[in-house]
């Protein structure tokens, strides 16, 4: 019979891989991004399509800051 402590693991396990999964895809849309130069034609960029990958770059900055505990999650 499995015990409560291992149903709530086995759950808690499974709701992980389901978010792994919805990152990792967002990932490959990441780099998808990147290699379209995020819409933008490289030989005509202008200051919005500068700005809108600023944007992109700090949310991601957030993100891996937080996990590597740089910038203001710093110990």
């Amino acid at each position: 019979m499995i015990t409560k402590r291992e149903a709530n693991q086995q759950q808690s396990l499974a709701a992980f891989l389901a978010k792994k999964a919805e990152f990792d895809a967002l990932l490959a849309d990441l780099q998808q991004m990147s290699e379209d130069h995020f819409g933008a034609d490289p030989e005509a960029v202008l200051w919005g399509q500068v700005g809108n990958l600023e944007s992109y770059t700090e949310q991601m900055r957030r993100a891996t800051d937080a996990y590597f505990k740089r910038g203001e999650h710093a110990e």
